[in-house]
């Protein structure tokens, strides 16, 4: 069972799933399944008896939309973690892989991110409430597996991205906020597009396809509540990432940096050395291609009025 599973990293496991022999693949539909309720999920666990839960599912948004919904992204995915790993535990479930968030590290955690430094402070505060509610997780798999032998592991990936991912103006995060905001100015003729920040904060991206075979490896290879980093290792700042955009999108225009509007976390660099070393993932998507079929994606669909 994949828990947002009709969802933009949901959709790359699926592929992951089938290409290594999965057939059996149950996808709960918001529609029909309310993660937040827990009648709801333990009505969920008895139609689609799991073998094998992956939990994607999130309520999540770049930097101004977690700053206008602090009280429901920590509640909705509290919830749902909450419920998932109960319900999962009492249905009998033989593992659970969850997913985390970069946004769980505190503030001013020394880079690398080393999972050891996941309790050392505060999150960045404009995600914490976010961060703080899926690092949660964790707590419960530490504690589910010590008092119950539950079987569940915790992965923390980096910022992700790639085709299908979230484009809308309001909620998308920086790569289709940039990719967006590059080519619709290109194509209303403007001569500035205006960006949050000072452009100094770096991130490090994931292709949302490793990110899936880094989730896959793991259910198969790793079975402890030890947190796990999946990224890249490298960072890039946020200046640059829009120059890059702007570049390979012909948006020729100036860039102008709203200074008055949060930067978020200063940086963001993984070290992924305890994926490498526990079940042998290690990202194979450069940042090159993968920015290169985004923005190929956004386009195509934004011609045919998708996006």
């Amino acid at each position: 069972m994949v828990t947002g599973g009709a969802g933009f990293l949901g959709s790359f496991l699926i592929e992951e799933l089938k290409r290594r022999g999965a057939r059996d693949i149950f996808v709960p539909l918001i529609e029909k399944y309310d993660l937040i309720d827990r009648q709801s999920v333990r009505k969920l666990m008895a139609d689609a008896k799991p073998d094998l839960i992956f939990h994607l599912a999130a309520q999540v948004g770049g930097i101004g939309a977690n700053r206008a919904n602090p009280g429901l992204y920590l509640f909705a995915n509290a919830m749902m973690g909450l419920h998932i790993f109960e319900e999962a535990r009492l249905a009998g479930v033989k593992k659970l892989v969850a997913v985390g968030t970069i946004c769980a590290y505190p503030k001013f955690t020394p880079v690398p991110f080393k999972e050891d430094d996941l309790w050392n402070g505060y999150p960045e505060e404009t995600n914490a409430p976010y961060g703080i509610a899926k690092k949660m997780m964790l707590v419960l798999s530490q504690g589910y597996r010590e008092q119950y032998g539950m079987n569940s592991v915790v992965l923390f990936p980096v910022n992700l991205y790639g085709p299908r991912d979230n484009f809308h103006p309001q909620s998308s995060h920086v790569i289709p906020a940039l990719i967006r905001k590059c080519v619709e100015a290109r194509e209303a003729g403007k001569d500035e597009i205006v960006l949050w920040g000072d452009g100094s904060p770096t991130r490090e991206f994931l292709y949302a396809a490793d990110a899936a075979e880094g989730l896959v490896m793991a259910a198969a290879n790793y079975d402890s509540s030890d947190p796990v980093n999946l990224g890249t290792g490298t960072e890039i700042a946020i200046r640059d990432l829009a120059a890059l955009i702007a570049e390979k999108t012909g948006f020729g225009g100036r860039l102008r940096w709203d200074t008055s509007q949060p930067n978020g976390q200063p940086r963001r660099r993984l070290d992924v050395t305890r994926a490498r070393e526990r079940f042998g993932f290690a990202a194979k998507t450069s940042f090159a291609d993968g920015l290169r079929a985004t923005i190929e994606y956004f386009e195509e669909q934004h011609k045919k009025g998708s996006l």
